[in-house]
């Protein structure tokens, strides 16, 4: 409540409670402003991709956007919690002094405002008990409802993004996510009410709460203690989020315009283990490698969004994605491109679906490392589906640019089904780069992580022969895990003093290890060899 609080003479009934909502207020303030910049992908993405300002080492702390939008949405929910609790004392004693159930100084201070012309203190005007009190603020006061309807919305959108709703309940998590915009409305109201007031500086110079504070009786009747005047705090919240709610409102309507622009389906692939690849065409659509697109079809849903990582290469005339069947949005739009019939699927008879991007990841620097790492888990290697394409045609049209000399891949799946409709890929390249006579740029693990010993044996008497009877590729499949810290130990010693970046999409227990084994595994110098961890985020 402004200078009245700040001075010692007056109020001890609130300022406690006052100073830890007004703290974490300001916190809150500050966090509200950042949380939806990590979300803006197309600025993300033409800092990171299409403009030159960006250097590697920051394009890389932008490609970890949403572990940042998590942090501050924590850090959020911690201070409204404070800020909340710290209120609901500073009601409570506000109710208590109205209603004569506080000291006499809280209580004096309370009844400014009764008589005409004079300006009021104490929020809670109504000389109701708590709690119907305390209630009757809440339900009446702007400050009160909007409180309750944006801590109602962040409690719902903090619980619905735990990772046990994101993956079996999407589309929870994506209908209550969108409760953001009710939030932001109510956070930019929430003071307009100005029920967190002050003594004004004019009445401070005639009123001086040092002086007046042991003279309540005579408040209004000596000339040096008149009574007190006092004046509703500014809102300032808006100030924190206009800004960036004009750039997420730009955004989005970047996306709309682009979602209108017209996609056709070219083909629809059927693969093994419930996975369908989707061949399009949009005019003007341009993608580097490992990077993603948002996709939506109208026939399943009219809202939902969902992220896919391109698995076709730049220099192929359409853009492709797989998709894997795992919830009810992908079993609808397997549906509605016709996967579920035996016959064939007429090109005109396919859903129409709007594409949103593409946008920047941290596999588009892959080609900015002589050495690199990819490491795939399940699904996980699409983002490098595209990458090994744009190689294999590099290699065929003899790119004389291509910093790139040595490719590690390692690809851990648990099943043989998921191997098949990226085996021909590796095969394809394998035949390549034998005929280039470069058979060791690419050196690819397959690691099959869901059979139990007796499997790998009844498939070990098999070894001797020239092509894996799995995958029909001369390299063999390995069972279990890898072990990676040999691993990154014997890569370390065939490239001393090399830059190798390691490339994963999976999942994030896998991405702890190697973040803490490109740690471990880097020499402390600027010289020697050096491991940097990248991570697929979207």
């Amino acid at each position: 409540m402004g200078n009245l609080f700040v001075n010692e003479g007056l109020s001890i009934f609130v300022i406690s409670a006052l100073a830890l909502a007004r703290a974490p207020a300001a916190c809150l303030n500050f966090n509200c402003m950042l949380i939806l910049l990590p979300v803006c992908r197309n600025l993300l993405s033409f800092l990171r991709g299409s403009s030159a300002c960006c250097s590697t080492r920051i394009r890389r702390q932008l490609d970890r956007n949403l572990t940042f939008h998590k942090m501050v949405a924590w850090m959020i929910a911690l201070h409204t919690a404070i800020h909340t609790i710290a209120h609901l004392f500073n009601v409570e004693w506000c109710v208590n002094a109205r209603v004569n159930n506080s000291d006499p100084y809280s209580i004096a201070l309370s009844d400014i405002g009764d008589k005409p012309g004079e300006t009021y203190l104490n929020f809670a005007r109504q000389r109701i008990k708590n709690p119907e009190g305390g209630l009757y603020v809440a339900v009446t006061r702007l400050a009160g409802i909007t409180g309750v309807v944006i801590t109602l919305c962040l409690i719902l959108i903090i619980t619905s993004s735990t990772k046990t709703i994101r993956r079996s309940y999407f589309e929870v998590f994506w209908y209550t996510h969108h409760l953001f915009v009710i939030f932001f409305i109510g956070l930019a109201i929430h003071g307009a009410e100005r029920i967190v007031r002050g003594q004004t500086a004019q009445s401070l110079l005639k009123h001086k709460p040092r002086e007046c504070y042991q003279n309540i009786s005579q408040w209004g009747k000596i000339k040096d203690c008149p009574i007190p005047e006092f004046s509703g705090n500014p809102p300032m919240t808006w100030k924190w989020i206009v800004g960036p709610m004009f750039l997420y409102l730009c955004e989005r309507l970047v996306r709309f315009w682009r979602s209108q622009q017209k996609v056709v389906i070219t083909k629809v692939v059927t693969h093994p283990f419930k996975t369908i690849e989707l061949q399009m065409k949009k005019k003007g659509f341009k993608m580097e490698v490992g990077q993603y697109i948002f996709v939506k079809c109208p026939v399943v849903s009219r809202l939902e969004w969902h992220p896919f990582t391109l698995t076709s290469a730049p220099e192929e005339d359409f853009f492709s994605i797989h998709i894997r069947i795992v919830g009810d949005w992908t079993e609808g739009l397997f549906k509605a491109c016709g996967c579920d019939k035996q016959e064939f699927q007429d090109a005109w008879k396919l859903p129409k679906i709007a594409v949103d991007g593409p946008f920047g990841t941290a596999s588009e620097d892959v080609f900015s490392y002589e050495v690199v790492m990819l490491v795939g888990a399940g699904i996980g290697v699409t983002p490098f589906a595209s990458i090994l394409k744009s190689i294999w045609y590099k290699y065929c049209n003899k790119a004389p640019n291509l910093r790139l000399k040595k490719i590690y891949f390692y690809w851990l799946c648990r099943d043989t089904h998921a191997f098949e409709w990226f085996a021909d890929l590796l095969q394809l390249l394998e035949t390549q780069m034998q005929e280039k006579d470069n058979s060791g740029f690419l050196s690819y693990n397959i690691y099959l992580t869901g059979w139990d010993e007796s499997q790998a044996n009844h498939f070990a008497v098999h070894h001797d022969e020239e092509k894996d009877v799995i995958t029909g590729l001369k390299q063999k499949t390995l069972y279990g895990r890898p072990n990676w810290d040999n691993e990154f130990k014997t890569i370390g010693s065939q490239h001393p003093n090399t830059r190798i970046g390691v490339f994963l999409c999976g999942p994030e227990a896998l991405a702890e290890t190697l973040n803490k084994q490109c740690i471990s595994n880097s020499d402390s110098g600027p010289r020697g060899v050096h491991f940097i961890f990248n991570k697929e985020n979207f």
